[in-house]
């Protein structure tokens, strides 16, 4: 059998821009492409690419459709993808023509900032290639506005104050895109709640069939059977209900806990391993911390 093709792996900005065809970038760490000026072949690049640096793509529109879950919306209104480093991508089916802009970004470049630690808490890193970010008429003038910048900086002749003007756009573009997806989530109501009610029927089956015995499911786990990443199903949930997916789990397992203690006979320590608690203590700690009752407080009331 022929064995899979590996991703292409980039270690630098500047091996990524020979392999486009582009000029050397301006700043070894940090490059801003526009799409227009990319005339090689890029066929097999986009069977898979590895990066060793942030990705932040803004593309103007998307011919086609793109794949959601289990369905396919019509985006034409452009938006955003972000990439960390070491994940792999391709290029979706019907992708090829945009115009745009890609931020690359090395971890270097921020390194010293604060910047280099909190980046990891923007989620949407994480989130898949479908789950990119479309921005209204007036968002795209704020994000387009943000990357002009940075390419005027770049542009401009390196000081000592550059890295740090480049730093704070890049955490500007950054805020505002996390405040847009949060935007996002609400307004597009109806993908966000669907996904929400599988997510509920992917958790009562867990509960009902029995499948709680060997543990609460992982979150990973959960989001690979509503085909979306982790980062996207957590954040959706928070913004959409005010809790994660870890908070869902447990709110769910004490209404089932409840159900049990309320309508069997089971023993505290029967539905505490009935729901995967190798320990009836923790199943106690869990109940009590959630509900303020022991697990046997809560059902000496019912009575």
């Amino acid at each position: 059998m022929k064995a899979s093709k590996q991703p292409i792996f980039f270690n630098s900005i500047s091996e990524l821009h020979r392999a486009l065809g582009l000029p050397r970038p301006l700043h070894p760490l940090i490059s801003l492409v526009d799409y227009s000026n990319i005339t090689v072949n890029t066929a097999e690049l986009e069977k898979g690419m590895l990066f060793n640096f942030y990705k932040i793509s803004y593309k103007k529109n998307f011919s086609g459709k793109i794949k959601y879950g289990q369905s396919h919306y019509d985006f034409d209104e452009g938006g955003l993808s972000f990439i960390s480093p070491n994940q792999v991508i391709t290029a979706l089916e019907g992708e090829a023509d945009y115009g745009g802009y890609t931020l690359l970004i090395h971890p270097d470049f921020i390194r010293t900032y604060p910047l280099g630690k909190s980046i990891k808490n923007y989620g949407f890193f994480s989130y898949a290639v479908t789950e990119a970010l479309y921005l209204s008429d007036k968002e795209k003038q704020v994000i387009t506005g943000l990357f002009k910048n940075i390419e005027i900086e770049l542009d401009s002749a390196i000081d000592q104050i550059s890295q740090d003007v480049l730093v704070s756009q890049v955490e500007l573009l950054l805020n505002y895109s996390k405040r847009y997806y949060n935007r996002q989530f609400i307004t597009r109501k109806i993908v966000s709640s669907e996904l929400l009610a599988r997510f509920e029927s992917v958790l009562a089956d867990y509960f009902d069939t029995g499948k709680a015995v060997n543990g609460l499911p992982a979150v990973e786990e959960l989001a690979t059977a509503l085909n979306v990443s982790a980062h996207y199903l957590s954040d959706m949930l928070r913004t959409l209900t005010g809790q994660n997916t870890q908070q869902h789990l447990h709110a769910k397992l004490i209404e089932k806990s409840k159900e049990l203690l309320s309508a069997s006979e089971l023993s505290v320590a029967e539905i505490a391993y009935q729901l995967g608690f190798e320990h009836p203590q923790s199943f106690n700690r869990l109940f009590k911390s959630k509900t303020k009752q022991s697990p046997l407080d809560f059902r000496q009331s019912l009575n």
